[in-house]
C-alpha cells in the first residue's frame, strides 16, 4: 500500500559500503529497482555513509536517488538538496557541519602508529592527507606534511594502517583513550574520528526532524561499527534497525534484526517486503 494511501510514510536510511555497494564497487543484487519502488510508495529513502561527499554523490547517481538529505562524514556533515533549474547537474549544499580541532588526537595516533596514513576532512569539503591510499577517493584533495592537517578544524580525521587489523586497532583505541572526540573502527584497520557526541545518529534525528517523520517510523541499514550508533537510535525509539548477514558479531547484536548479505541483495530484500 502506498505510504501516501494510509500506511505510515517511512524514513529509509542506508548505509553505502558493505550495504548498498559490494566490495568491488557494483551494486547489491536489486538495490536499484528496490529503492526506486520504495520511493514510489511515498518513503524518504536517504543514505547516511562514512564517507566524503566527494565520495557520495556518484552513489547517489548510481541508484538514482534524490533525497531531501545525505549524511556524510558519520554525521559530521548533512548536505540539503537545492533545487536549481540551471544545475546541470543535482546540487547539494554542506547544510550542517560539526567541527573540531583536531591536534590532540593526531599527536596521539601518530605516536603509536607512526606508519600509518592520515587524511582530514575541512568544513568546506576540502581533504588534505599525508600519503595515497590505494582505495581513497583523493579527487580534489591536496597531499601535505603531517603537521599541516592541525592547520584548522576539520570534520573528520581518517587514520589508515595497513599493518594493522581492524581487531588491532579496537585494542588500541581501547588502550591509549580518545577523548574528545568519537569514533568507529572499520574493516583493514580503518580508523574514523568524528566530533565529540557526533555519529550517524545524531545527524539523522536532526533530518527526521526536519522531515517530520516519527521516530517509530524509521529503518536503518548498515553493516558496520560506525552503524552503531543509528542501530540504537532507531531501536529505542521504537524503529527497525537492520543488519546485513556479513557484519561483525558485535555489529549484529546492536540490531533489531538481520537481513541475508550484501552480496545476496539483502536491502533489496527487506524494501521488496514493505
Amino acid at each position: 500500500m502506498p505510504a501516501g494511501a494510509g500506511s505510515p510514510r517511512l524514513l529509509i536510511v542506508l548505509d553505502i559500503d558493505g550495504t548498498v555497494l559490494l566490495e568491488d564497487e557494483t551494486l547489491s543484487p536489486g538495490v536499484v529497482d528496490a529503492v526506486a519502488d520504495a520511493h514510489a510508495a511515498g518513503h524518504e529513502v536517504m543514505l547516511a555513509t562514512g564517507r566524503s561527499w566527494e565520495g557520495t554523490h556518484g552513489i547517489l547517481g548510481a541508484l538514482a536517488l534524490t533525497p531531501d538529505y545525505v549524511v556524510c562524514s558519520n554525521g559530521a556533515v548533512i548536505l540539503k538538496r537545492t533545487d536549481d533549474a540551471f544545475a546541470d547537474a543535482l546540487a547539494y549544499e554542506r547544510f550542517y557541519i560539526e567541527t573540531f580541532d583536531p591536534t590532540e588526537v593526531l599527536g596521539l595516533l601518530r605516536e603509536h602508529l607512526p606508519h600509518a596514513r592520515y587524511m582530514v576532512e575541512l568544513p568546506d569539503g576540502s581533504r588534505l592527507y599525508t600519503e595515497e591510499l590505494h582505495d581513497w577517493n583523493l579527487r580534489d584533495a591536496d597531499k601535505v606534511a603531517f603537521e599541516r592537517l592541525s592547520d584548522q578544524e576539520v570534520c573528520r580525521v581518517v587514520v589508515v594502517s595497513p599493518e594493522e587489523t581492524d581487531s588491532d586497532f579496537v585494542e588500541l583505541v581501547d588502550r591509549i583513550g580518545l577523548n574528545k572526540v568519537s569514533y568507529a573502527v572499520g574493516w583493514s584497520a580503518w580508523l574514523d574520528i568524528a566530533p565529540q557526541g557526533v555519529d550517524k545518529s545524531t545527524a539523522l534525528e536532526r533530518v527526521r526532524t526536519w522531515l517530520g517523520i516519527v521516530p517509530s517510523d524509521v529503518l536503518v541499514m548498515g553493516d558496520g561499527r560506525n552503524d552503531v550508533g543509528m542501530f540504537r537510535w532507531a531501536r529505542e525509539h521504537g524503529g527497525r534497525a537492520i543488519a546485513m548477514a556479513q557484519g561483525p558479531a558485535e555489529v549484529l547484536a546492536e540490531a533489531s534484526e538481520t537481513t541475508v548479505s550484501v552480496q545476496e541483495g539483502g536491502v533489496a530484500a527487506i524494501l521488496r517486503a514493505l
